[in-house]
């Protein structure tokens, strides 16, 4: 037996010619050349933690070598190996058959034009290597950039070095502008191309590309409108618009920031990124529960316009003085809630609040997912493991059943509700409504008729990629309650300890805010923000009609940019019949500011009213401190008002007006404007 496995050890030596490392290469570049050509890739090679199918079958073969130790083994062993490679695996039979990719091959033309088809419509696995290397290259914004940049998405990075484990060791990279002439197939098209989309130069003009920032593969929705016009004072020279506490957009845009994208425009409401600062406004000292204070400071990006900046400081009652408290904790644990940072951040953020609550305040907890369910019977604060152990006990799964958890939360709210404390649900939800009452407008509905019976409804958001902030917004809204997203635990600080007063326990509801301009001093005037928050004017002395509420200690910022009589920044021209109307010539004042708000429990509004003078003084620091939030989100949501005021001016004005910063949100919003300059390049 070894004298014949010896002859063929010979005759295979024999039909084998002598390695020539000249002509090799010579062969390898130019198939390479062919199948770069007919095909329209080039392939790059990628590291791999992993070796291929070719690298394990050597493997193999060489532990064979190390095992059978006689010549006829290495012989048989290797002629084995070699048929199998051609005529048992499918790549080897393929390499029989004519390649129709290749001109060489005889192939009509449109079995050509098929398997090119064929090979654009081919499936790609879920976490294919090279749409994530796609991804993170050109970035989820349309972008281009380094995979593992420091603006990368550090997702697109996760995924790449989970791909890199799993992956074969070659992934071809495609060029659009080669190969879209050529495949009719959209799928690779759609999802492989690398070629930039046309993007605007910078944030300003990019509004009609918003579709590219946002991310593959998400179901956000949020709660929007286009920007506030221009007003002509002799026009239409009253604005009205309920106040906005909430905080949602800013933590919402402080998360796409840090993930190295900018946030969707929709996703930007300027009102909520000015009101997330705290700011030193006088404190109350009259009959009314907060105190409005009025200033008109020169505009850092029109020097022909001047800003109105409206600051209302709510009072904060002393903490022994708060009423007992009823806390109904409805969670969502539907599966979409199981990422780090949606329940299981909850839990940890919920335990942060615990700390805060008084030992005769009551805790319930409700879920939904598939179903609704009561948890957690309502207990006292005081029994803190109890809590603690039935949040540990919470886990996702199941679709979002969202009407269901809120009818049970609202039922048991009812039941634990007592003359003299204050009762509130606290939705806690990535805001993914998808089994039950799922419109908004039905939500608001439904809302709306709980909201009478004192029971107050609050609304967490957690997480990205599913988040349904147009619904959350609903919900708070109607609920009379405030609307923030936790990203961090300290965000979760921030809102439920730092905040829990205001958050809590309402001063005023119902809170509405009206300014007449005078047409003998201005000319022009546009409402910075609150374009979910207009009304009527009518609406302002109609009670019947819903607005914000105002929590202890709350703050709100308005801001109006005006243009003077007279001024060079006029953008609208005068009519011709103009002069025919009658206007009063008074320039002692530059408008009228009128308030409405209801205190919790009444019906009736209380009005405050005072004229704004036309004075212009030099801004404080938190005057220009929350202009400078104001230019930030005019900038991310391509604001057409500010001309070539850019990121250098509004980053300096910001650092200019950085103050002490104890808690450092400011030193915090400078370094996001200075990543999102990074990222609009």
């Amino acid at each position: 037996m070894a004298d014949e496995f010896d002859d063929l050890k010979r005759a295979f030596e024999a039909a084998t010619p002598e390695p020539d490392a000249t002509r090799k290469r010579e062969t390898i570049a130019r198939a390479t050349e062919i199948y770069a050509e007919s095909q329209g890739l080039r392939v790059l090679a990628r590291q791999t933690g992993r070796k291929s199918w070719i690298s394990r079958l050597l493997d193999g073969v060489k532990s064979m070598f190390g095992t059978l130790t006689t010549r006829g083994g290495l012989v048989a062993t290797t002629g084995l190996v070699a048929v199998a490679a051609v005529f048992v695996n499918p790549v080897g039979r393929d390499m029989l058959a004519p390649n129709p990719l290749l001109p060489g091959a005889v192939v009509p033309v449109d079995e050509r034009s098929a398997a090119l088809n064929e090979t654009a419509r081919a499936p790609e696995p879920e976490d294919s290597i090279l749409r994530d290397n796609v991804d993170a290259s050109a970035g989820t914004d349309g972008r281009e950039g380094s995979v593992l940049g420091v603006t990368g998405d550090v997702l697109s990075r996760q995924r790449l070095e989970e791909a890199d484990a799993s992956q074969a060791t070659v992934a071809p990279v495609v060029e659009a502008e080669s190969i879209a002439p050529t495949i009719q197939g959209r799928a690779m098209t759609d999802r492989m191309l690398a070629a930039p989309a046309p993007v605007a130069k910078s944030r300003r003009g990019a509004v009609e590309a918003d579709a590219l920032r946002r991310t593959e593969g998400t179901t956000e929705a949020f709660a929007n409108a286009p920007e506030n016009t221009l007003k002509v004072v002799r026009d239409d020279p009253v604005s009205t618009f309920s106040i906005d506490v909430d905080t949602a957009s800013y933590a919402i845009v402080r998360s796409s920031v840090m993930a190295g994208q900018l946030p969707p425009r929709d996703a930007v409401r300027v009102e909520e990124m000015i009101n997330y600062f705290p700011y030193d406004y006088p404190t109350p000292d009259g009959a009314h529960p907060f105190e409005p204070t009025i200033s008109v400071v020169p505009t850092p990006w029109n020097a022909g316009t001047q800003l109105v900046h409206i600051g209302i400081q709510g009072v904060l009652p002393a903490v022994e003085d708060r009423p007992p408290l009823n806390l109904v904790f409805l969670i969502d644990t539907s599966g979409s809630m199981q990422d780090a940072n949606k329940l299981p951040l909850l839990k940890q953020s919920f335990r942060l609040m615990l700390g805060a609550l008084r030992p005769e305040d009551e805790v319930s907890i409700v879920t939904y997912a598939g179903s609704a369910g009561q948890v957690l019977a309502p207990t006292k604060a005081e029994a803190r493991t109890d809590i603690l152990d039935a949040l540990e006990r919470l886990e996702a799964g199941g679709s979002t059943a969202g009407q269901a958890g809120l009818r049970q939360a609202y039922q048991v709210a009812e039941s634990m509700a007592a003359d003299g404390e204050v009762t509130r649900v606290i939705l806690a939800t990535d805001g993914d409504f998808n089994v039950g009452l799922s419109d908004p407008a039905a939500l608001k509905d439904f809302i709306a008729e709980k909201r009478d019976s004192g029971t107050y409804l609050s609304v967490l958001g957690f997480g990205r990629g599913n988040l349904d902030d147009a619904t959350m917004q609903a919900l708070a809204q109607n609920g009379n309650g405030q609307a923030a997203y936790i990203d961090t635990l300290s965000e979760a600080r921030k809102v439920l300890l730092d905040q829990l007063t205001g958050a809590l326990f309402p001063i005023a509801n119902d809170v509405k805010l009206q300014v007449e301009f005078n047409p003998a001093t201005i000319a022009e005037y546009r409402l910075i923000g609150y374009e979910t928050r207009t009304l009527r004017r009518e609406d302002f002395n109609n009670d019947r009609v819903d607005a914000g509420d105002i929590g202890a200690g709350h703050r709100v910022t308005a801001l109006y940019e005006v243009t003077p009589v007279g001024s060079d920044a006029i953008r609208n021209t005068p009519l011709r019949y103009g002069d025919a109307l009658a206007v009063a010539e008074d320039g002692a004042e530059l408008g009228y500011f009128k308030m409405r708000y209801k205190l919790p429990g009444t019906r009736d509004s209380i009005l405050m009213e005072r004229a704004i003078p036309v004075e212009t003084g030099a801004a404080s620091t938190d005057v220009a401190f929350s202009v400078a939030v104001a230019g930030f989100g005019s900038l991310l949501r391509g604001d057409a008002y500010l001309g070539d005021w850019g990121w250098e001016e509004v980053i300096a004005l910001a650092a200019g007006a950085r103050g002490s910063d104890a808690l450092g949100y400011r030193s915090e919003a400078i370094t996001l404007m200075r990543l999102a300059e990074a990222l609009d390049q």
